[in-house]
């Protein structure tokens, strides 16, 4: 193989003609730097469109773009930049087959770059590479914007999970959709509200939007109203798990009511063990230990009210796991037995369960659960644990779609 054929497959430029490489001394280092050219199937073309175009001028000379480094040197590619008249675009840098437009550094660096990003901290990737945390962050958005020319996230979808995540302090919220049937994340925008949800739709379409037949969502009346005005044949599914949180929270606010009223009346020793008692009261009942099976039992002795709140909150989780039907009439069953309980927290679910009674049998029904998108968030958070915090939305949606949308590409040389 010719010397110029191994410098082009080495640096990631085939499809240019190498012209020369040198050694230069930058800032007490050394760099490698290749001359290059575009080959002529590749010149005077719009940067943008890549559309053959007339020559404009020479632009801003010779220009050098980034590559992979060779061991422990720093390599660039050094070309010319001219200039085309292109009639949709204008006047743009020309297109250069070794890197993306307006971009400086080589394709093969920002895949590696890209890559590296969904699989460890971008300090560690910017420390790697040798390049700014900055550039990181432009590298990942430019990368996401030409995977999403390509491939359309939104076609085809039919059943969809939309949910909110905090990406930050002070109530900074992302709303994510999810696909259920291939458990992508296809769309991903700042704000909670019935706005946010709107601009996915708006960009659905309507005619997509007549094909969605499943939605999975929390009891947020925002998503609710917004899915059902603009996607009329859609059911809205209310995962189940969810309604089993509702019924812990209000197990948990009648143990903190007892134990304000032992407190209040001295009974420190019944107020220590009721307090103690939180994980068993929690757990389910196949995960508990010994320990937590005497406390249990204590209770069972010792507080009619605060055991009767444990068995409606695990009556609720064994009936929405049985069989659809029988389900729904072990669920109307427990919700005569809540509103009759006594208990102001369970009465008051009895009727938040009424009200989206519709919503919970849909989702008993079709099987549809928020577990892919609470797997969405969880992956969500983890990137953005590993980032130690986004400063900006965009950033966390870009990596997000890198790591969960499909996007990522392939390091560099393998298929």
């Amino acid at each position: 193989m010719r010397g110029v054929r191994v410098w082009a497959r080495v640096l990631g430029v085939e499809g240019a003609v190498i012209e020369d490489v040198c050694l230069e001394d930058g800032r007490g280092e050394d760099v490698l730097v290749v001359a290059v050219r575009p080959g002529w199937r590749a010149r005077g073309r719009c940067g943008v469109c890549q559309r053959r175009c007339p020559g404009l001028d020479a632009g801003g000379g010779r220009r050098r773009w980034r590559a992979l480094d060779l061991g422990a040197t720093r390599s660039y590619v050094e070309a010319a930049a001219p200039r085309v008249a292109c009639p949709e675009h204008g006047a743009v840098v020309a297109f250069v087959p070794w890197a993306r437009h307006d971009a400086r550094s080589t394709r093969s660096f920002d895949d590696t770059a890209a890559w590296l990003a969904t699989h460890c901290a971008k300090s560690a990737v910017a420390e790697l590479l040798r390049v700014s945390w900055r550039t990181v962050g432009r590298i990942i958005t430019r990368v996401v914007e030409e995977a999403e020319q390509t491939d359309d996230r939104l076609d085809g979808l039919r059943r969809i999970g939309i949910d909110e995540i905090s990406h930050r302090k002070g109530h900074r919220y992302l709303t994510v959709v999810v696909d259920h049937d291939s458990g992508r994340l296809v769309w991903a925008a700042p704000g909670r509200d019935a706005a946010t949800v709107e601009r996915f739709f708006d960009l659905l379409g309507p005619d997509r939007c007549e094909q969605i037949r499943l939605v999975s969502a929390d009891a947020a009346g925002w998503i609710r109203r917004t899915v059902a005005a603009r996607c009329p044949r859609a059911t809205v599914c209310m995962d189940k798990f969810h309604v089993v949180q509702w019924a812990t929270d209000a197990l948990d606010q009648v143990r903190r009511e007892v134990w304000r009223a032992a407190r209040k009346q001295g009974q420190t020793a019944v107020a220590d063990e009721v307090k103690g008692a939180r994980f068993a009261l929690w757990k389910n009942p196949e995960d508990l230990t010994g320990r937590q099976h005497a406390k249990l039992a204590d209770i069972k002795q010792s507080n009619a009210p605060l055991y009767r709140a444990y068995l409606l909150k695990e009556q609720l989780r064994t009936a929405l796991g049985r069989p659809v039907h029988q389900a729904m009439n072990l669920l109307r069953c427990w919700v005569s037995w809540a509103r009759r309980c006594r208990l102001a927290p369970f009465v008051a679910l009895a009727r938040t369960i009424d009200a989206n009674w519709d919503q919970i049998a849909a989702a008993l029904t079709h099987g549809l659960s928020n577990a892919r998108i609470e797997s969405a968030n969880t992956r969500l958070r983890l990137i953005m644990r590993r980032g130690f915090g986004f400063h900006s939305p965009q950033a966390v949606i870009a990596l997000g779609m890198l790591s969960l949308g499909g996007l990522c590409p392939s390091l560099p040389g393998r298929a």
